[in-house]
């Protein structure tokens, strides 16, 4: 499409755009599966929690680990930079919005305690739950020996955006495919949101890449870079990057996982149908009544030291992690029973799994309508 003389640009839809269409057949919703397996772990939810403050404490990693959904611990976090945060957390629920973004900057200016990242895998990986941790890329060279030592299962390397080719002159720059090709444990890494450097991310010899530019309901990377890709477009050009790497690779099979702008189960069964097969989602979860955030929801980009490029988002309670996961249901605004109305989305459109489901016909559906 023409935007003006000099520039051109393709037109790219939001999940908010497109819509589900029933096939001739539909099934029972108990006789769907959701689950979805990464390398050699087996998952009965194909949700992964984004790894946020106000979402994922150890407690909540269990929690979600139990009820069949994994949920990364932030490394860079209040759980390793502090021995108790909980009356730090407390205390960023009960900020003035003016003057949270500061105070958040403060809070995290304290240096991370590299024995506690051992600890905090430890005491996740003794409930008997898939453990996993993310660090940015630019930690990830200075942290990973304690978190591989700490026997992780999971690795998540997550930014804002992430590629396989970062130039910079100041520092070496994480070589990726080394990286990747040195460890022991199946890494998950992301965010991108086109064909290129998805494909690119998949070389690497990642288990799964991370569509979109995390932090959703609670980022505004869109407003302070400009930089903002609708999510049912990028995801289905990461599946097509998906499918041409398998022919490219002799079919290994990289996993694709949506993460961010996804409030509700609608949101998640079309990031799906798109060609995601599992959704990183935070805001739904920080909901939950043992979310550490109390109601309230930030990221990693919320207190960045020189240019902040999220918020701290109040969304109230409405129910345990288990009610929100899996019902049952006391609203009818797709907050809650995520999982219930996935299975049903794919009964009424007659798939039996999420691969099968990823083939369903999907239309221009624009919210007005």
């Amino acid at each position: 499409m023409e935007i003006g003389r000099g520039k051109t640009g393709r037109r790219a839809y939001s999940l908010d755009e497109i819509g589900l269409v029933p096939s001739r057949r539909t099934r029972d919703p108990e006789e769907v599966s959701i689950a979805w397996q990464i390398d050699a772990y087996r998952f009965e939810l194909p949700v992964v929690v984004a790894p946020m403050d106000s979402v994922v404490s150890p407690a909540t990693a269990i929690a979600i680990g139990r009820l069949g959904g994994l949920a990364p611990l932030d490394l860079e976090g209040l759980w390793t930079r502090f021995e108790d945060p909980s009356p730090l957390l407390e205390e960023c629920s009960t900020l003035d919005a003016a003057a949270a973004t500061r105070r958040l900057q403060e809070i995290y200016a304290a240096p991370i305690q590299e024995d506690l990242i051992g600890r905090r895998i430890e005491e996740i990986r003794s409930s008997g739950v898939t453990t996993a941790v993310r660090l940015s890329p630019q930690r990830t060279v200075q942290y990973h020996k304690a978190v591989i030592d700490a026997g992780v299962d999971i690795f998540v390397i997550r930014g804002t955006t992430v590629s396989a080719e970062h130039v910079s002159g100041r520092a070496e720059p994480l070589n990726l495919k080394q990286f990747i090709y040195e460890l022991d444990v199946p890494v998950i890494v992301g965010g991108c949101a086109t064909h290129t450097a998805a494909l690119h991310l998949m070389r690497t010899g990642a288990a799964g890449v991370l569509v979109g530019f995390g932090g959703g309901a609670s980022h505004t990377t869109r407003n302070v870079l400009g930089v903002a890709v609708p999510m049912a477009t990028a995801i289905s050009d990461v599946a097509a990057a998906r499918r041409d790497y398998m022919d490219e690779s002799g079919g290994r099979y990289v996993h694709v996982i949506a993460d961010g702008g996804m409030g509700t189960s609608g949101d998640i069964a079309k990031a799906i149908a798109c060609g995601a097969d599992a959704v990183m989602v935070g805001s739904p979860l920080a909901r939950a009544a043992e979310a550490p955030g109390h109601g309230f929801h930030w990221g990693s980009e919320a207190h960045h030291p020189d240019l902040p490029r999220g918020r701290r988002v109040e969304f109230g309670t409405v129910g345990t992690l288990e009610q929100i996961l899996h019902g049952p249901s006391s609203v009818a605004d797709g907050s809650m029973n995520l999982m219930g109305a996935l299975k049903r989305t794919m009964a009424s459109t007659g798939y039996s799994d999420i691969k099968e489901f990823q083939r369903v016909e999907v239309v221009v559906a624009p919210t007005h309508s």
